[in-house]
């Protein structure tokens, strides 16, 4: 069955098969299942359009990405970890464990990496509240 088929269109491929089912019963069943499909098609952002392709690594320290994880310890405290990784060779350069990482944790932990390596010519970040700091600008 074809994700963007309605129950209209469900309906009109069971007639050509030759079932004698009413629009009603095929919409009933259609609901039963769970099954509904968007008034609207979501707007492609215009941004998006424009984006361009990303740059694929093709050595060691050329990028570097950082993400952070979070999770809940069984007595519900949260804990984040901070992942820095070499996109050329999936390394984990670092894992910084904590309650609450701030921005200067962030930036303690690229020097404390840079210093042992070369730095990389670009860190890809994604656009969240976490990586939004002077002090990361810096």
């Amino acid at each position: 069955m074809r994700v963007r088929y309605g129950y209209p269109r469900i309906h009109i491929l069971l007639r050509r098969e030759g079932w004698a089912v009413n629009r009603k019963r095929v919409y009933r069943l259609y609901r039963l299942e769970g099954m509904s499909l968007r008034r609207k098609r979501p707007r492609r952002h215009v941004t998006a359009a424009r984006r361009l392709e990303r740059e694929v690594a093709t050595r060691p320290n050329q990028q570097w990405s950082m993400d952070f994880v979070s999770d809940a310890l069984f007595d519900g405290r949260q804990i984040r970890a901070l992942t820095l990784l070499d996109n050329d060779t999936r390394e984990a350069l670092a894992i910084v464990v904590d309650g609450g990482i701030r921005d200067e944790h962030v930036v303690q932990a690229v020097e404390r990496i840079a210093a042992h390596r070369v730095a990389p010519e670009r860190i890809r970040v994604d656009n969240g509240p976490e990586f939004v700091s002077k002090a990361l600008d810096r």
